[in-house]
């Protein structure tokens, strides 16, 4: 009769392994795990929130702000923001939406501070007709960055706000400080001239 025995041999685990191993305990942190660690001020949990989520909010900032340095500061101001006041935020709402939010409104607060928006497109024309926007429904989301980013800044950022956000033009109105007539007519300029280089694009 053959007998086998369980014998436990402890082997050690090369550095490499034990880095490789931390990465996987830390992958393995839940959104909700690391925002409960945020309540509680835990250190550790705000630096898993700051790797897991900072290209997610420097892509949301850089759609609002052109220059990366820029865009940069208001990230961070964005994550102390986040960890000053994640204690109210409501676990039943998306979090990815909670911190889009913030960093939205961060975006355009760092755009007011620095004035702008005293240099709105003149509106005293009439109002333009929204243009047909086959050529701009047909473009990749790559390609529509790109092209938001030749557009005046007023003009990006309410066609971020609308068609990407989903703000309605009483909320882009409200934060941006214009009137809701603005709004729509800083919109149909935006389709108008990304139809204008997209067809460029084509040629």
């Amino acid at each position: 009769m053959k007998i086998t025995k369980d014998i436990n041999i402890a082997v050690p685990i090369p550095i490499e392994g034990k880095q490789k191993s931390k990465q996987n305990a830390e992958s393995t942190n839940t959104e909700t795990e690391i925002v409960d660690g945020c309540k509680k001020k835990s250190v550790k949990h705000q630096e898993l929130l700051y790797k897991k989520y900072y290209g997610y909010i420097m892509a949301v900032c850089l759609a609002y702000c052109k220059d990366k340095n820029v865009a940069q500061e208001v990230v961070n101001d964005v994550f102390i923001k986040v960890f000053d006041s994640i204690a109210s935020y409501d676990i039943g709402l998306p979090f990815k939406g909670w911190l889009r939010r913030i960093a939205i409104n961060c975006s355009i607060d760092e755009l007011r501070k620095n004035k702008k928006f005293m240099n709105h497109l003149d509106i005293a024309q009439p109002t333009l007709e929204l243009p047909s926007t086959d050529l701009v429904d047909t473009l990749t989301v790559q390609e529509i960055y790109h092209m938001l980013g030749k557009l005046p800044e007023i003009l990006r950022i309410v066609f971020n706000l609308y068609e990407v956000e989903g703000y309605k033009h009483k909320e882009i109105a409200d934060l941006l400080d214009i009137g809701e007539s603005s709004s729509r007519t800083y919109l149909a300029r935006a389709k108008t001239s990304l139809r204008s280089i997209a067809s460029e694009h084509w040629k």
